[in-house]
């Protein structure tokens, strides 16, 4: 039964039972209408109203509820799907906006994956172009500085041993930019590794410390997901380093029940409510497309604690999506 019918029937059984009172009741209307005649009849409409906005409140509630999911529906946070309760064309409604939004976040997951297969290209280009190009430059301009230096006058030595050293610290600044945006020991020597060496990175000129416990018997998650794993604890150890004021972060890898699990806790200030910006956000597109699940949370002693929960079987998932993409 469409809709259309349902809120005519509605309507049309208030009706009918209402004239059938009139008809069959012992209330009748005079000329003029006598003050009970009026109340009866003012009692009357309000039943058949509030009976009709009931009806129809139940009726429509399907959509009502439907409504709410629209409004508070983030593709970043999938949730469950509304159930296709209700009949006729309410339920034909709910179910096709289900499949609308498996169309939207499969195309979502897709174009994703290729914008973050293309990001992950250029970034393994230009870290080669800096190792490549200027490294090799500043290593020769290194080279040439120390000739001179050895051969100068004493009075201009020390300037060159200077500009010597300033050289050497863009170098190795240089360097560490590349192994941020293509960490090699990620592919040589793997997840574990790649953290660890993340972890000694972090600059402790302003107090802050870091531990870390790395479970090294985990299983094997493929290049796809450990990728996805390093960037998510690179974002977040730099938001800790940027914005949380912390004295203290600590970053565990392990194995639970239900997969591998990534954490990362800090001390500091926490998120405050503020709205989620580019790099929380890009760390939830990483994780729906290796069907992890990613959780920022306030810590049991302040400070933000953000957990990634990678499945053990979404290796074949994750390597499926990016073939899709390519």
């Amino acid at each position: 039964m469409t809709l259309f019918w349902r809120i005519f029937l509605l309507n049309a059984a208030v009706l009918t039972v209402a004239a059938a009172l009139l008809l069959l009741g012992p209330v009748t209307v005079s000329t003029p209408v006598v003050l009970a005649e009026a109340l009866i009849l003012s009692a009357g409409l309000a039943v058949m109203l509030i009976a009709n906005a009931a009806l129809l409140r139940l009726g429509l509630s399907p959509l009502q509820r439907l409504a709410r999911t629209m409004a508070t529906l983030d593709l970043l946070r999938p949730g469950p799907r509304p159930a296709a309760v209700g009949h006729g064309e309410i339920a034909d409604l709910i179910t096709t906006f289900n499949s609308m939004l498996d169309r939207l976040e499969a195309e979502r997951a897709t174009s994703n994956a290729r914008a973050l297969s293309a990001q992950e290209a250029e970034r393994r280009r230009i870290a080669q172009e800096l190792h490549d190009e200027v490294g090799q430059t500043l290593t020769a301009v290194l080279l040439e500085l120390k000739r001179v230096a050895d051969q100068a006058p004493a009075a201009v030595r020390t300037e060159l041993r200077q500009v010597q050293e300033t050289t050497r610290s863009s170098l190795d600044e240089i360097r560490r930019i590349a192994r941020r945006l293509r960490p090699g020991v990620l592919d040589e020597l793997g997840l574990v590794s790649a953290l660890r060496s993340l972890i000694n990175e972090l600059p402790t000129h302003g107090g802050l410390t870091a531990r870390r416990q790395l479970q090294t018997d985990l299983p094997d998650l493929g290049k796809d997901v450990e990728l996805v794993l390093y960037r998510v604890a690179q974002e977040s150890l730099t938001n800790t380093i940027r914005h949380a004021r912390a004295t203290r972060v600590e970053l565990s890898l392990r194995r639970v029940s239900t997969g591998v699990e990534l954490r990362i806790r800090d001390d500091g200030q926490g998120l405050q409510g503020a709205p989620e910006g580019a790099g929380i956000r890009g760390m939830r597109e990483r994780a729906l497309l290796i069907g992890a699940e990613l959780h920022l949370d306030p810590g049991p002693g302040g400070g933000t604690d953000v957990r990634l929960v990678t499945p053990f079987g979404n290796t074949e998932e994750a390597e499926n999506t990016r073939n899709g993409s390519d």
